[in-house]
């Protein structure tokens, strides 16, 4: 099955999948409202202002699996991330993504290894999956890499369909 297969459902409840996105680089990240991470919004935000014109879109993947950094309702996460941060990228339903109840979508995407070529659970808030226009991961990077660290930017660069 293609990432692009998935069934996943917006914040505020609508079906969607990867597909929607099929053609863009996708930067898939599980965020939080309450951890040390969370101003990694500000930085996820201005990819999106920088790079959404070239073909790329973050999507945050709202999870209260580490530490219990995520409790809001949907509506909450949506007022938090467009109060806090401007948040104009889209988000998603909250899900887990280690465990046995691990999403689908996760499934794939943690089948990706890292730089240092481990692949396997997400290790906190705010990991970052890059999924090329094709639907492929083709980049990951651990949470405490900056979204706009010389080495995600080169990436999503890399990835971006108008290069």
């Amino acid at each position: 099955m293609s990432l692009y297969d998935i069934p996943l459902r917006t914040l505020t409840g609508e079906p969607t999948t990867l597909a929607a996105y099929e053609g863009k680089a996708v930067l898939v990240v599980n965020v939080a409202s309450k951890c040390g991470l969370t101003p990694q919004y500000a930085g996820l935000e201005r990819l999106q202002k920088t790079y959404a014109d070239q073909g790329f879109t973050v999507l945050g993947v709202p999870c209260n699996q580490f530490a219990g950094q995520e409790p809001g309702s949907a509506e909450e996460i949506g007022t938090f991330c467009s109060a806090s941060y401007g948040v104009t990228f889209p988000l998603l339903e909250k899900i887990e993504v280690n465990g046995d109840h691990r999403h689908p979508l996760y499934v794939g995407l943690t089948a990706a290894k890292d730089e240092a070529g481990e692949a396997g659970d997400v290790q906190w808030n705010f990991e970052k999956f890059l999924v090329s226009a094709k639907g492929e991961v083709v980049g990951r990077f651990r949470p405490r890499v900056e979204p706009e660290a010389a080495e995600v930017v080169a990436a999503i660069e890399a990835q971006l369909p108008s290069a």
